[in-house]
């Protein structure tokens, strides 16, 4: 399930942090905790589970709006702002989740600036029909993959290096796996029906270091990239699980969120 949020803010030029990822996911769980405190605490602190592997079935878009940037600050050129977010629920959640944000009130905040938004408009987005069970995809936000080094810190993988399918199809099947409980055979074949293509632009992909936490005890930085495609062919719930959810690692804090191209 995804909406397009629509914002608006007083004045233009708000200054936000630039890595403002982490400060906006918090401002939408507090939002959702104000009308379903079960709910909310469900997505922070639990998940979705396939063994050991927990998910939150939540993300984020980058926020579009245009801008120009001041030292570590983001600054906007007016006052409006669409982010797109997108949640694991079922059709007949619509119309709760579109209550949940409209009108509300969302701040983007840390230790230097607060920008503060309305959602004057909700806007549900209707998953499109999948033809031959295949779409092009292209992040709306960083994608973030990789694997664990020795010394449990991890090595982040990009969509030129050979692994990154490989890392990406495993993290949507183990997805799929707590989404829909399936066992580990069924589990194996899932992730040989899935078919992934990197897609390049002519200039290579665009990593993004971001900061999490910023300036706390437990900053940590994540990379990610963007501005490129996939082509995935998998399906149909694969797919949908896919744009509802995200791809690869730390969707819950915006990492991942992706969109339909053509089909």
């Amino acid at each position: 399930m995804r909406f397009l949020l629509k914002l608006t803010t007083p004045k233009s030029q708000q200054r936000l942090p630039l890595n403002y990822q982490y400060p906006l996911s918090a401002a939408i769980y507090k939002i959702i905790e104000r009308a379903d405190e079960g709910y909310a605490n469900f997505l922070h602190e639990q998940g979705y589970h396939h063994g050991a592997k927990a998910f939150k079935f939540f993300t984020f878009s980058d926020l579009r709006t245009p801008f120009f940037i001041e030292g570590d600050r983001l600054v906007m050129n007016t006052n409006a702002a669409d982010v797109t977010i997108c949640f694991f629920m079922p059709d007949a959640a619509e119309n709760f989740i579109r209550g949940l944000f409209m009108n509300q009130q969302l701040d983007i905040a840390d230790s230097r600036s607060r920008a503060s938004f309305t959602v004057n408009q909700v806007i549900a987005e209707k998953l499109p029909v999948f033809k031959n069970n295949s779409v092009l995809l292209q992040p709306m936000s960083p994608l973030v993959t990789g694997r664990k080094n020795e010394r449990g810190n991890c090595d982040y993988v990009s969509p030129e290096e050979p692994d990154f399918l490989t890392l990406v199809i495993g993290n949507l099947a183990d997805k799929y796996a707590a989404a829909y409980h399936i066992d580990d055979a069924i589990l194996q074949q899932l992730k040989n029906d899935i078919s992934l293509q990197v897609i390049l632009f002519k200039q290579p992909p665009r990593h993004r270091l971001l900061t999490i936490k910023a300036g706390t005890a437990a900053e940590t930085k994540v990379r990610g990239y963007d501005k490129f495609r996939l082509r995935l062919q998998a399906p149909a719930l694969v797919i949908a699980l896919a744009l509802d959810a995200g791809l690869g690692m730390h969707n819950a804090i915006g990492m991942g969120c992706v969109a339909v191209i053509d089909n």
